[in-house]
């Protein structure tokens, strides 16, 4: 087998698309995690809140930041396996172009593939936020030191 250095640059072009829908899954990760990190600092807050005595408030917003934490390690494992299944399409270009294997179907399958699981994490992502967003319309009265 012999590969032309036009044959290289060839198989480059092919690959920079996915390389930068990985770059956006790997940002989108970044967010993920960053409210991940959030949620287990406030987890953490309220247990020992709750070390001084029962307190349902803070067992309500404990049961909504479980919730929360379960929706975004989906949506952070969605993200992941399209980033997985991106690295594998960019690959599989390399090989099928430089071995001149068929994979056109499996590199389109495996894109389709990785595309659900990107909308996946989205709509993961869209649910956490909206639990978010409800749990602070429902207490936004809530604060003893704001005047109503």
């Amino acid at each position: 087998m012999n590969i032309q250095t036009n044959d290289i640059g060839h198989v480059i072009q092919l690959s920079i698309a996915p390389v930068f829908l990985l770059t956006g899954v790997a940002t989108k990760l970044t967010v993920l995690m960053n409210r991940l990190a959030r949620i287990i600092d406030r987890t953490r807050d309220l247990k020992i809140e709750l070390r001084n005595g029962p307190d349902p408030e803070c067992s309500e917003e404990l049961d909504v930041l479980y919730l929360r934490w379960r929706l975004i390690n989906y949506a952070i494992t969605s993200s992941t396996g399209c980033g997985f299944l991106i690295c594998v399409i960019i690959a599989c270009l390399f090989l099928g172009d430089t071995a001149n294997l068929p994979l056109d179907r499996y590199i389109a399958g495996l894109f389709v593939v990785a595309m659900v699981a990107l909308i996946a994490s989205f709509i993961f992502l869209l649910r956490e936020v909206s639990v978010s967003f409800r749990y602070m319309r429902i207490h936004r009265h809530d604060d003893p030191a704001r005047p109503d």
